[in-house]
């Protein structure tokens, strides 16, 4: 399957492998099984590495697909309560990719060494392919960033977790904080495992583990366009600004029997989802169903885990475990969200009303900005009296509704997919 702002035709440069290397839930595949399919369009040869749950939806698209851990491992970081937890994130990310350390060095050691190659890879990998690259230099590195918040910056907007820095603060104190962060909360996870590897190597040990992550590209580009989130002047050189190369497995699935019946029999549901990954949301769906309730408006309850959703449920209000939001999101009248980047693009593409209830990660990020383009608002996940007022107010605005549409037109005039591999040939 290949998306439709891919450039059409055989590159221009002699055909190369490229290996695809992510980690994270669905969302966070996505965006590069969109741009592995593209390659392949191209002429090159792909492979990609990632989690083994992900490894059906690789297959159906013709990528030829290697599993990084087990399903058991994916599972196990994902019901872990503590991926969400904004101090200890960061530990449970990485005892999950720490077994990954020597397995860059066994790939890369099975490549052909007459074969022209390429790593696209997501910048939490980075490390691992360091340490690879070691054994074959001559092999550019891509990094793909999926959300601002992956890219270290003082500048603004800035956001520490659920903390907005306001613009007022110097930019000596915020070095200052970001160097807490690290201290406490990175470097002192990652360095000991990292650090060890990298002796056995024969390299020198990383001082800093963010900073080592946007030294090691040769080449970063952005899965987001310059419109969501300007380049500020500490971002990594060289970089490429794209958009969101946004990826569906099923694009043409038709709704279910009852969900098309509950569409078409009243007023726009708003629809509230935590994501693919989350297996901890019983409580946002508890006050998804009662803000509902409140406001006596239509919902779509959208999650895989049927456990998290009450039961029964009220005749207004209706779960579904998946369905596109290509097709559901234009039916909507609003969309309540944790601030999952790809979910977030979704509704900006659809050009419906956001509120982003965000738990942990570069969530609190995209709400700040889904703010600041005036397309929707902010509110923590466990204030259901706050949700209700900031729908009332998102339902009614028609400035909101204007800055909608003007998002979505301008969404639709990027060609991400396109931008993504004519940056990756231009390095070949």
């Amino acid at each position: 399957m290949s998306d439709p702002s891919a450039p059409a035709g055989v590159s221009r440069v002699p055909p190369a492998h490229v290996i695809v290397i992510t980690v994270g839930t669905a969302g966070d595949m996505y965006p590069f099984l969109a741009v592995a399919t593209a390659l392949q369009v191209r002429g090159h040869r792909v492979s990609f590495l990632g989690p083994a749950s992900h490894e059906r939806w690789a297959r159906e698209a013709g990528v030829p697909f290697q599993a990084l851990g087990t399903v058991a491992d994916y599972e196990a970081a994902l019901a872990d309560p503590d991926l969400w937890h904004g101090r200890k994130a960061f530990g449970v990310i990485w005892r999950s990719m720490r077994q990954h350390l020597r397995m860059g060095a066994a790939f890369m050691d099975a490549l052909p060494t007459d074969e022209r190659c390429l790593l696209f890879v997501h910048p939490f990998l980075l490390p691992i392919v360091a340490l690879a690259r070691a054994r074959r230099p001559e092999i550019p590195v891509v990094a793909a960033y999926l959300a601002p918040a992956n890219l270290r910056t003082c500048h603004d907007p800035l956001t520490i977790g659920p903390l907005r820095i306001p613009p007022w603060v110097p930019l000596a104190w915020r070095r200052w904080l970001w160097r807490q962060v690290d201290t406490r909360f990175i470097d002192a996870v990652a360095l000991p495992d990292l650090n060890a590897e990298r002796a056995a190597a024969g390299l020198p040990a990383v001082r800093h583990f963010v900073a080592h992550l946007m030294e090691t590209p040769d080449l970063s580009v952005t899965l987001f366009p310059e419109w969501y989130a300007p380049t500020p002047t500490d971002w990594p050189r060289p970089m490429v600004r794209a958009g969101f190369p946004l990826y569906d497995p099923a694009p043409d699935r038709a709704p279910t029997p009852e969900l098309a019946a509950f569409l078409d029999a009243g007023a726009p549901p708003v629809v509230f989802t935590a994501g693919t990954g989350q297996r901890h949301a019983a409580a946002f769906f508890a006050r998804a169903t009662q803000a509902a309730q409140h406001l006596g408006v239509r919902a779509v309850l959208l999650t895989r885990h049927r456990e998290q959703v009450p039961a029964p449920l009220p005749r207004d209000i209706l779960w579904q475990a998946y369905l596109p939001f290509k097709a559901l999101l234009p039916r909507a009248a609003a969309l309540v969200h944790h601030g999952g980047i790809g979910t977030t693009a979704e509704a900006l593409r659809a050009g419906v009303p956001q509120l982003v209830a965000p738990f942990a990660h570069d969530q609190f990020d995209n709400g700040a900005r889904v703010e600041a383009l005036g397309v929707g608002e902010v509110s923590r996940p466990g204030r259901t009296r706050a949700w209700e007022r900031a729908l009332t107010r998102l339902l009614s605005s028609p400035a909101v509704r204007q800055r909608c549409d003007a998002v979505a037109a301008r969404f639709a005039q990027d060609r991400p997919v396109e931008r993504v591999v004519l940056a990756i040939e231009s390095i070949l």
